[in-house]
């Protein structure tokens, strides 16, 4: 947590300049320069202040280098005893380049990771309650691979606020009022399907997805009357007490077990389980209806292709009318999203009542919302109210979450609390669907497609990652229990999913290659988790006491490499959690591990003669593990002591 020290001490000292010198008060900023030889902060102070001056940047740099910042640094001739600035130059480009002192730095950063637990987590949130949701398949099916971005996203995400003190409320939101779930209750009660799948061992979200919604589409084609059946199964979901709607509540729980059980495969944790219906019966939906028609947000179509709807404008002239209500007064999805989002920011009254649905793999509660008091914990969290609301959701819906956004700011002034985190799909590679046994032709990857059944269950994936897991860690490891197998093979095939569904920008299509995800070289989860392990060993086999060390021993280029890297956890994880790109912990672990493994090659510890010298290297390699093993946790990824 100490490279931010530094930084602190340089942005200081400039500004100090900026002033001595009589420059005129200009902002700068503080980078890493783009070659090592350059040093390892740069500024560009004197770019900002020629702007001002018409003058070259590399005279002003000389001036603030001679005149300033080596006299008050003490650094002319030689650094500081305790200053992290070891030297300070001017580059002909016209920068500032400083290099750090690794002696003091090491001090500092290697003391705290050993002593602080909670290493790298900086206090970005200071309690700044989030409402998150993530996940949200519709309960009509299993989840594909395409879903787990999501879900890892969110989770990732959850794991980067909670750390860094902000008090995340994880919401499901379950759309069991919607058209897939009619279309499974239509093709249950009208048109002949079983309740129970044929094959006894098949999961009942796959069996409703990947059988019953995919035929019951192809059969609307030929049958207009089961067509018209979906249109009153649709109305009677939305009322909610009729035997039907009970049925329909049951097929949801069903399929929702099973979800949950896919994700929980992947160690994700939700807080609590939002219904649609219930926002209908609850009456909060016709709330929101008034504010919109009073504001006049939304009004009566008349004449066109929506006349009978309440439609809203566009957002230009070009965009087309959005429905709201549709002309047989069933509200569209966006139209729910609406009362929810103005629920999850406390802009209505909650009209729920909570109960425990279940215990999570993380012994957490698990929570849902009724409407029936009967049901109430009075000891459920506040669920609702969050200072800021983050929905993550694919591109393909960023112009609906920029509607409702739009539309809360019209209710109430909301700038900068609804926020809209989208991302692109997952495709499979070739190889991969060929060994998943899906044709493809001559094409490098797959899109998927829930309506037409083209896409690859999320649990087959994982079962076949594990199954592979599990066949490499027994060819390294013939002497490992069953047990020891089963347990490591887990934790990889976790790590191989994870990491390679945050590894990607979010604006980037993800092709998923089960071969190259589960390689212990090059960019994946085990070669993270293999680094981590490597370094375990190393203590394991050490019978060494680790006391205070003398860091400035840690003078190779390979150990303050490895320095550099533990020094800048805390600044990658505010990184993280301000923009919301979990990417750039991924960047970072990998980025420690490949600073790992050059230090492991190159620098002897065990074998070191020099006590002091061995000792001081197996610190580095215990604050290594300590760095790595909390920013691993950010990714939900199990540090392995041995794979």
């Amino acid at each position: 947590m100490t490279f931010r020290a530094l930084l602190d001490k340089i942005r200081e000292v400039v500004s100090a300049g900026l002033t001595e010198l009589g420059y005129p008060q200009v902002s700068f900023d503080l980078s890493e320069p783009p070659r090592p030889e350059f040093g390892d902060v740069s500024s560009n102070v004197a770019f900002q202040i020629s702007k001002k001056l018409n003058r070259k940047p590399y005279d002003i740099a000389i001036d603030f280098v001679e005149n300033h910042l080596k006299p008050i640094l003490g650094i002319e001739e030689k650094s500081s005893q305790r200053s992290l600035i070891l030297s300070v130059e001017a580059h002909p480009g016209g920068y500032i380049n400083f290099r750090a002192n690794y002696g003091n730095l090491a001090a500092l950063t290697l003391k705290q990771a050993l002593e602080n637990p909670s290493y790298g987590f900086y206090n970005v949130g200071k309690g700044t309650r989030v409402a998150l949701e993530h996940t949200s398949v519709n309960p009509n099916k299993a989840l594909h691979v395409g879903h787990l971005r999501n879900v890892i996203l969110g989770d990732t995400i959850y794991r980067i606020l909670k750390t860094t003190n902000h008090n995340v409320i994880v919401l499901n939101y379950i759309d069991d009022s919607g058209l897939q779930v009619a279309d499974i209750v239509v093709a249950f009660k009208y048109a002949g399907f079983p309740v129970e799948p044929a094959e006894k061992s098949m999961k009942f979200d796959q069996y409703c997805g990947d059988h019953v919604y995919v035929k019951i589409n192809e059969m609307y084609k030929t049958d207009h009357a089961l067509e018209e059946r979906r249109r009153l199964v649709l109305k009677e979901l939305e009322h909610g007490k009729s035997e039907l709607a009970r049925f329909a509540s049951i097929i949801v729980s069903r399929v929702l077990q099973d979800q949950l059980m896919t994700c929980w495969k992947m160690k994700v944790h939700y807080d609590l389980l939002n219904f649609e219906t219930q926002i209908v019966i609850s009456k909060l939906w016709e709330k929101s209806f008034s504010w919109l028609q009073d504001k006049g947000i939304v009004h009566l179509a008349t004449d066109g292709k929506n006349e009978g709807c309440w439609v809203m404008e566009g957002e230009n002239e070009s965009a087309d009318e959005k429905v709201i209500v549709r002309s047989d007064h069933t509200a569209t999805y966006i139209a729910k999203d609406i009362p929810y989002a103005a629920w999850k920011l406390g802009l209505v009254e909650d009209p729920f009542y909570y109960y425990k649905f279940s215990d999570q793999w993380d012994n957490t509660s698990l929570w849902a919302t009724t409407l029936d008091s009967a049901q109430n914990n009075n000891d459920h969290p506040k669920f609702n109210s969050a200072d800021r609301a983050i929905t993550i959701i694919d591109s393909r819906q960023s112009r609906l979450q920029t509607i409702i956004s739009g539309i809360l700011s019209q209710i109430q002034v909301v700038e900068n609390r609804y926020h809209h985190l989208a991302y692109e799909p997952v495709t499979l590679s070739s190889k991969t669907a060929d060994l998943l046994g899906v044709d493809i032709g001559d094409r490098h990857s797959m899109q998927m497609s829930g309506r037409k059944g083209v896409y690859v269950n999320a649990d087959y994936v994982i079962k076949m990652v594990r199954s592979k897991a599990y066949e490499e860690v027994r060819s390294r490891n013939p002497t490992f229990s069953e047990e020891q197998l089963c347990k490591v093979a887990e934790a990889i095939s976790v790590s191989a999913i994870r990491y390679n569904l945050i590894k990607y920008d979010l604006d980037k299509i993800i092709t998923f290659d089960i071969f190259e995800s589960l390689s212990l070289e090059g960019d994946t989860g085990p070669y993270i988790q293999y680094a981590y392990a490597r370094s375990r060993r190393l203590l394991e086999k050490s019978t060494e006491n680790i006391p205070q060390s003398s860091f400035c021993l840690l003078n190779k280029e390979s150990e303050t490499i490895l320095i550099k890297a533990i020094a800048k956890i805390d600044l990658v994880v505010e990184d993280a959690a301000r923009t919301l790109k979990p990417k750039a912990v991924a960047r970072y672990v990998h980025m420690m591990a490949t600073a790992f493994n050059l230090f492991y090659e190159t620098v002897p510890v065990l074998k070191e003669p020099d006590r002091e010298k061995r000792v001081t290297r197996l610190a580095l390699v215990k604050a290594f593990c300590r760095t790595l093993q909390n920013a691993l946790y950010l990714l939900g990824i199990e540090p392995l002591n041995e794979m």
